[in-house]
């Protein structure tokens, strides 16, 4: 027996009758190939590479306190070892970074730490022609990026770099198929403006200060758990933060390192900031290759499955520390853009 979301129904959100079998999309909701559509600007074959723009300086803005953080994290663990040669340590790891351009490490990345995974061979067969389909739109080739699935009940998934593109279990089996072509020009867009080199190297750098945020999150919980070790840990970590932190502004010249040192107390809302608005410019991005629409139907449903409200968008703390808009946020930006095209 077969049910709603199955993928032996054919009927149902896994297509429509026998030409979803065969990668066609004639139902009411399909989203034909327009003629002579544009593509995405970074992608146009026989272009030259574009110049630098405010996607890859975003994307570089957000890497640099991590990049900092990361180098202080491993300064501090190889002191800890008290290894005479640490600085061949750091070298090595400064020099890593082209270790995770090889694609058998970028699918172990996505593997372990987004702990995404690759689709079944029924959910390859349903994911395949409608794939094909914005890679068409976009003038990409299908050999540029590797679909995976995250375990998540979401319309869409974590933005992750490099040629990794992600879709959401609940996309997967909820949405017909032109809902979900436009769920992966969203997910295309993440991608769009090129320079998944850099996003790698990024993310990659930045791994030993995310361990540290997530080490610094886990006492936080421990200080609501067990209150008199977690306020003792808690309080060593606070005063010998600040104890650097003044350390530098007294004695150091510069301003750039007293400024990196400052970078938790005022990165948090700016990285969250970036977050949103690459969420913004990947709907975008999706919108100019037709699919605006139809991503605004998407939003729209998710919300009436989980009975939210459409202009509830939480406390204001809540807006500046989230990395993504919420729903209403993304449906008015989209629908402001449909209208004036």
């Amino acid at each position: 027996m077969s049910g709603p979301g199955d993928p032996r129904d054919w009927n149902n959100a896994w297509g429509e009758g026998e030409s979803a079998r065969q990668g066609g999309y004639d139902g009411p909701n399909a989203v034909p190939p327009p003629p002579n559509r544009p593509q995405l600007p970074s992608s146009r074959p026989g272009n030259r590479a574009p110049r630098l723009g405010l996607s890859t300086a975003a994307l570089v803005l957000a890497a640099v306190p991590w990049l900092f953080w990361s180098f202080a994290v491993v300064s501090w663990i190889v002191g800890l070892l008290g290894f005479s040669w640490g600085w061949i340590l750091i070298a090595a790891w400064l020099a890593s970074g082209p270790v995770v351009l090889v694609r058998p490490v970028e699918e172990f990345l996505a593997r372990y730490l987004f702990r995404l995974r690759l689709p079944t061979l029924v959910e390859e067969q349903r994911l395949r022609p409608i794939w094909q389909q914005v890679l068409g739109r976009a003038g990409l080739s299908e050999q540029r990026y590797q679909l995976w699935i995250q375990e998540a009940d979401e319309p869409n998934a974590l933005p992750t770099p490099g040629h990794t593109v992600a879709v959401t279990r609940w996309a997967l089996y909820n949405l017909p198929p032109s809902h979900l072509e436009a769920v992966l020009a969203h997910e295309l867009g993440h991608h769009a403006a090129g320079r998944d080199w850099l996003s790698l190297l990024s993310f990659w750098y930045s791994i030993p200060a995310r361990c540290a945020l997530i080490g610094i999150r886990a006492l936080g919980r421990l200080m609501k758990t067990v209150p008199a070790v977690g306020c003792a840990v808690i309080g060593f970590v606070v005063i010998g933060y600040f104890g650097v932190l003044v350390a530098v502004l007294t004695f150091d010249d510069s301003l750039v390192l007293p400024f990196l040192f400052l970078t938790p107390l005022v990165a948090p809302p700016i990285l969250a900031w970036l977050s949103r608005r690459e969420v913004f410019q990947a709907d975008r991005r999706a919108a100019a290759i037709g699919y605006g629409a139809t991503l605004i139907q998407v939003l729209y449903g998710w919300q009436v499955q989980h009975q939210q409200m459409l202009g509830r968008d939480g406390n204001r703390r809540w807006q500046l520390m989230s990395s993504t808009p919420s729903p209403p946020e993304r449906v008015r930006a989209l629908e402001k853009l449909t209208s004036s095209t």
